[in-house]
């Protein structure tokens, strides 16, 4: 890439926060925690067992609140590029933690949802939430339990903010994938959307996913990412 470009879309996956201890919920044996996928990230496994869901995704907010668990130089860069950059920067994540709201990123959007954010099933209001939450946890809006789902986005169901993903896609000159294995729909599909309209797409991953993308980087992204992002910087000053 020899010229700056002007409008940047970034999507980053599981392998970004992976180096601040977020743990990946699909593992190579395709289990979310030693759980099938079907059990605790589907509507139907919410409704066959609530507790289940609901104790798989508190497990997963303590960890994410544990003091341990830190944004790190991957989160940092791309907060610091989105305040010095001086084009049109989207920051699309399919990661459900706050990493990288912590590191100082503002231009934002969750498209798979946040751990720390509830949602009533009636009224679809979304709520904060920092704690365990269940079945008998009495809804602020319909003051009744049993109406309260972790808002998160669960196979079957559409991701969050498409059609304003989708028209930044569509303007942008550069599209960034980090950290993710590009094998879940509609994300897989970005970096096509991308370059049909003329964008350069950069992979920057811990290994080659199969992709083709225009150029890749691979290695640790608290490495690669802030060495890719600061040559951009350096072309815009």
């Amino acid at each position: 890439m020899d010229s700056l470009p002007t409008s940047i879309v970034v999507l980053t996956g599981a392998g970004i926060s992976a180096e601040s201890g977020i743990e990946t919920f699909r593992a190579a044996d395709g289990l979310w925690a030693n759980h099938p996928v079907e059990d605790v990230a589907t509507p139907e496994g919410f409704a066959a067992n609530p507790q289940l869901v609901y104790e798989f995704y508190n497990q997963r907010r303590r960890q994410l609140l544990s003091p341990a668990t830190k944004p790190n130089a991957a989160h940092s860069a791309l907060a610091k590029f989105e305040h010095e950059f001086d084009g049109e920067f989207l920051l699309v994540t399919q990661n459900v933690d706050n990493l990288h709201e912590r590191a100082g990123s503002s231009k934002l959007l969750h498209m798979h949802g946040e751990l720390l954010k509830m949602r009533c099933l009636n009224s679809r209001l979304v709520y904060d939430i920092s704690e365990d939450f269940d079945f008998d946890t009495e809804c602020k809006c319909c003051r009744s339990p049993g109406n309260l789902r972790p808002h998160i986005v669960w196979f079957g169901e559409m991701p969050f903010h498409m059609n304003q993903i989708n028209m930044a896609l569509e303007a942008c000159d550069l599209f960034i994938a980090i950290g993710t294995s590009g094998n879940v729909y509609p994300a897989s599909g970005f970096y096509q959307t991308a370059k049909i309209r003329k964008a350069h797409t950069v992979e920057l991953n811990l290994e080659r996913t199969g992709s083709s993308f225009d150029q890749h980087h691979y290695g640790p992204a608290t490495e690669i990412v802030p060495a890719f992002l600061d040559s951009i910087l350096q072309l815009q000053r």
